[in-house]
């Protein structure tokens, strides 16, 4: 009989409390001993240094002094060969002695509060060992059973939103938000290691891959996005994948101010939107940061709305308590029962009564299903893939979403976003690259969508005809307020989104707190932004 307890969170704390204990007595001085020195390759010189999990890894930028390309370097303690002998004598025991978490506890949670037990009745295991190489060794342990292998500081780099390997014996490569496009020192050499990483990370997440099912697109514990083409199937080099993280902090629109990605004009315009329930698209390429957008302007939301996402995979995340999650489900078997697809969730979120929803990618019959939930009077917010306008509009109109043309003004708003970047024969000083909403335009029928707002390449400038705004004539004339008046809100709202900025109140719970006291006093609200600059 398997009884399944949920640890109390004094449980827990103790378990942590007694590792950490543990770690302090080993690796006291670790910081100060004489291991081996971060030196830099022959060729390139260093750009930056900073840590990852000190003080055993740390992410290297050196620059080849040839060509000027960058390589990201991951520098880990080295392990001696009496270490490695113990980490594997440690890991077989680990094989048969470790538990799975008991409850709601992580892995993590579940590894730290077993490890000193473990370590106390198996202390042989160990012998002649440093307690700082006994540090070293649980550093590897928990990198290797619990982590992401030897790719675990990537995972814990802020600065890298996505890793991807093509095969067996290629370097990865991952997108850092300082550097870009940049190459590792990380290679998998052996096919079998490879696969079974992929295979271990695949199953963490509850899924299945194999030959028969190479493709597989998962959502990790953490919420980071895997998706993986196993084998030779159908990838020659051998098993490829990409992790897109998840960012536990995600953007606001605050962040989307401050990074010069919208300015405070465009972000007072979307609040609008977002509070009388206005339907907004989200397009561009792959990579052009629509998620991002996505989550940003999520946070406008009303705080006291019903909200109900729909995903394939959860990349979503919204401070909002009345907000109701739903995430696709694949089938069962060879036929493929008990799928939830997009549309099945779409149909279902409808009757909920939601004051809006989240569709996080239309791309195929969801989409109708998506617009008949807006002629009834629901909010929407989703992302497609799509150039531009123009694109968008002949993929909605088209199979396989088949919208007729009479609905299409039921997305009031499409905004276009880009990864940008100044070409090189007219760079002069930095480089500019950074995501922009080059376009918000409004939809008044299916060939009419002028813009409100659009980023101009040349001055790096956004320009503005919100006087000619469709959109807000038409909030105005349901309001029945001169649209003179709803110009002055918005001035209003751009001076509160500029105190937020300036004040760098920018995290997502705390956007939502002023949007929270704004709504429930606006008096008050008013009263101490503009005598006392409280929040």
């Amino acid at each position: 009989m398997k009884f399944n307890f949920k640890l109390s969170k004094k449980d827990k704390a103790k378990g942590e409390e007694d590792f950490q204990e543990m770690m302090k007595e080993q690796g006291e001085l670790i910081d100060f001993l004489d291991v081996k020195k971060w030196s830099v390759p022959e060729g390139y010189v260093e750009v930056e240094y900073y840590p990852l999990k000190p003080p055993f890894s740390y992410a290297a930028i050196v620059q080849n002094e040839e060509n000027l390309e960058y390589l990201y370097i991951v520098d880990e303690l080295p392990l001696t060969r009496e270490e490695r002998e113990g980490y594997f004598r440690l890991r077989n025991i680990l094989e048969y002695e470790l538990q799975a978490p008991e409850g709601d506890e992580t892995l993590e949670e579940s590894f730290r509060r077993q490890m000193p037990l473990i370590l106390t009745s198996h202390q042989k295991a160990l012998t002649g060992i440093s307690p700082v190489g006994i540090r070293k060794i649980l550093y590897y342990l928990e990198r290797d059973i619990v982590g992401y292998g030897k790719i675990d500081p990537l995972m814990a780099d802020e600065y890298v939103e996505d890793i991807g390997c093509s095969g067996v014996n290629k370097p990865i490569f991952l997108w850092h938000r300082r550097y870009e496009n940049i190459k590792t020192n990380i290679v998998f050499r052996d096919e079998q290691e490879l696969d079974d990483f992929i295979m271990r990370i695949v199953h963490k997440a509850g899924k299945h891959v194999s030959i028969a099912f190479p493709i597989v697109d998962v959502t990790l514990p953490e919420k980071h996005r895997l998706a993986v083409s196993f084998g030779r199937e159908t990838t020659p080099a051998g098993t490829a994948f990409t992790i897109r993280k998840f960012r536990k902090d995600p953007f606001t629109i605050i962040d989307l101010i401050q990074n010069e990605t919208i300015n405070e004009s465009i972000a007072a315009y979307l609040w609008l939107l977002m509070e009388n329930k206005m339907s907004v698209m989200i397009i561009g390429a792959t990579g052009a940061g629509k998620t991002t957008a996505l989550n940003a302007i999520a946070c406008l939301i009303r705080p006291n709305y019903k909200i109900i996402s729909v995903e394939e995979v959860a990349e979503i995340n919204l401070p909002h308590e009345n907000w109701t999650s739903t995430i696709a489900r694949s089938g069962f078997g060879v036929e493929g029962e008990g799928e939830i697809t997009l549309y099945d969730l779409i149909k279902s979120a409808v009757r909920h009564r939601p004051d809006l929803i989240i569709v996080g990618e239309v791309r195929g019959e969801e989409a109708y299903v998506l617009f008949q939930a807006l002629a009834t009077g629901h909010g929407g917010l989703c992302t497609l893939h799509a150039e531009d306008v123009d694109t968008a509009i002949k993929r909605l109109t088209q199979p396989p979403m088949n919208i007729p043309s009479s609905i299409i003004p039921l997305m009031n708003c499409i905004i276009t976003v880009k990864h940008v970047r100044t070409p090189v024969f007219l760079e002069s000083g930095k480089r500019l690259s950074s995501r922009k909403f080059v376009s918000v335009a409004e939809i008044k029928d299916a060939k009419t969508f002028p813009e409100v707002f659009s980023w101009n390449p040349s001055t790096d400038i956004f320009k503005e005809n919100l006087s000619e705004s469709y959109l807000l004539n038409k909030m105005a004339s349901t309001l029945d307020i001169p649209l003179e008046k709803l110009l002055d809100e918005l001035e209003y709202r751009k001076k509160v989104l500029m105190h937020m900025v300036e004040h760098n109140i920018r995290d997502y719970r705390s956007v939502n707190k002023v949007l929270s006291k704004y709504y429930n006093n606006p008096q008050l609200f008013q009263k101490e932004f503009l005598e006392e600059s409280k929040w």
